[in-house]
């Protein structure tokens, strides 16, 4: 018996996770590295340390998904995960407080902290995709993406907006109770939405053989499937030009275009809504039969090497360079290549052998994970050794966004070799999510 499809009501709920899941990762990665920095005057590095920690432990996510796939129930897992994520989010908050007078023993609270945060991502995030991808049918997996991820970015923004409200004036105390009450907050609305979603089709199913054999057997053989390997080094090589650029853009502004802080603040506002344009552009598009999946992750991928060789031109061109509407056009390219990229997941997921939608997708997440622990060093250290090596501060930086550039040309190639040729014609059913969609593998249609 298989189980129900989901419909948009359930789409949404699981949005509401993630919505919960960004509220969470966002105070530690944006609030707490500036409280690190600027209050407590201690080494950008520390936090940048910290991110790159919580980032490495989510190589862990094939295990979190193969522990999915053996219980063949999700929900568990994302409210474990979340579980995690809450008391990890909460202690980096206590941990950062008790850097004020104590900075040895906080930063080693604030290390376990990060670790529990990126293993309470790992086994959310990883179980909340594979639910997606096996329970949402073809014609709604783009408009699905979209939605969650959209949510996601409005926890963001709702929880940088709000929390940066109740922290004036500043106080560790005040740091503490805030992380505190969004951490429970972030709990019960995740309780709320994960209340009897899989429903008891899926109880009924649980018993269903999957994923057969132990982890690493498992893992073995969804290495051997060419496709699985292409596109998990595809994941790396894209995101690791997609993250390398994130840590250098607003320095560029503020080297080469004379930015100040607060002007560079809203280009990366312009970024994140040329991303957010980008991913509704692609889910309408493909709603509306405009490309398959593969065409917008090759699409996304060139489109985003164009933009970041543009930003190259406007280190070499200087002031005169319309920097904002490169950027915008940069964030629509990525938002674009992201979407795509997350819906051919989704159908990449279910092509393999039953009851491995867990593994595959955290075996993608893990690829992902590395590149963005990666991506940071890789771009600032690239520009810090292109400044040292050349005088001019532009021509560094442009060489280093000429590099991501081929970064993007090299994982478009990558992606092109995915289901070539021969599944081309299936691939191109989906169109980001149109029709029917035969599983070559399994022989029969999604539901």
């Amino acid at each position: 018996m298989q189980p129900a499809a989901f419909g948009w009501s359930a789409i949404v709920r699981l949005g509401l996770v993630q919505m919960a899941m960004g509220a969470i990762v966002v105070l530690t990665t944006s609030t707490l590295n500036r409280v690190m920095v600027v209050e407590l005057a201690l080494p950008a590095l520390l936090p940048g340390v910290l991110l790159a920690l919580h980032y490495v432990v989510q190589v862990s996510r094939p295990r979190m998904g193969h522990g999915s796939d053996r219980t063949r129930r999700r929900t568990p897992w994302i409210l474990g995960g979340m579980v995690l994520l809450a008391i990890g989010g909460f202690a980096a908050a206590l941990a950062t407080a008790w850097m004020a007078t104590a900075r040895a023993p906080g930063m080693v609270l604030a290390a376990a902290a990060f670790v529990l945060i990126g293993l309470g991502v790992a086994a959310a995030g990883t179980s909340l995709l594979a639910l997606l991808a096996s329970r949402v049918p073809p014609q709604r997996r783009a408009g699905a993406a979209t939605t969650v991820w959209t949510m996601m970015i409005a926890g963001f923004a709702v929880t940088a907006g709000t929390a940066g409200a109740f922290l004036d004036p500043y106080t560790p105390q005040r740091l503490v109770v805030v992380a505190g009450v969004l951490a429970l907050l972030a709990l019960a609305l995740t309780v709320a939405a994960l209340w009897r979603l899989e429903g008891p089709a899926v109880a009924a199913n649980a018993a269903a053989p999957a994923a057969e054999g132990g982890f690493r057997l498992a893992l073995r053989e969804v290495w051997r499937e060419a496709d699985a390997r292409r596109f998990t080094i595809f994941v790396f090589v894209a995101m690791l030009a997609f993250s390398a650029q994130d840590l250098i853009l607003e320095p560029f502004a503020g080297a080469v275009f004379g930015y100040s802080p607060g002007a560079s603040t809203q280009l990366a506002a312009v970024q994140h809504g040329g991303t957010l344009l980008g991913m509704v552009l692609a889910a309408v598009a493909g709603r509306r039969g405009f490309g398959s999946l593969r065409a917008w992750v090759l699409g996304g991928c060139v489109a985003s090497a164009l933009a970041l060789l543009g930003l190259a031109a406007a280190g070499l061109a200087g002031a005169g360079w319309p920097l904002k509407a490169n950027v915008l056009l940069l964030g629509a390219a990525t938002g674009a290549f992201s979407i795509a990229a997350i819906g051919s997941m989704m159908r990449l997921a279910g092509q393999g052998r039953a009851g491995t939608e867990g593994l595959r997708m955290g075996l993608w997440g893990a690829s992902q994970a590395l590149a963005f622990a990666l991506g940071g060093l890789v771009g600032t250290g690239a520009s810090d050794l292109a400044r040292v090596l050349l005088a001019d501060v532009g021509h560094a930086y442009a060489t280093v966004f000429a590099l991501e550039a081929l970064l993007f040309l090299a994982a478009a190639q990558l992606a092109a070799g995915v289901e070539p040729r021969a599944r081309a014609a299936a691939a191109a059913v989906d169109g980001i999510g149109l029709r029917g969609l035969v599983r070559p593998a399994a022989g029969r249609v999604l539901p």
